[in-house]
């Protein structure tokens, strides 16, 4: 058996996978939780900064505007 911990609450999870509906979290409130941190852009991934990103499109020096 392993030693699986929520990663929200950080709860012990005894026992076997399917006795947690809401795995790997803990409950649906550990769930939720994560969610709302995914909406509420809480978790990020890794990349360049925006200053480092040249963004500008082919054609802007020629607009005349």
């Amino acid at each position: 058996m392993d030693k699986v911990r929520c990663p929200i609450c950080d709860a012990a999870m005894p026992g076997n996978r399917k006795d947690y509906p809401d795995y790997p979290f803990c409950s649906r409130r550990c769930r939720l939780v994560d969610l709302g941190r995914w909406l509420g852009e809480g978790y990020r991934v890794a990349g360049p900064s925006a200053d480092a990103d040249d963004r500008s499109t082919p054609g802007d020096a020629d607009d005349p505007r």
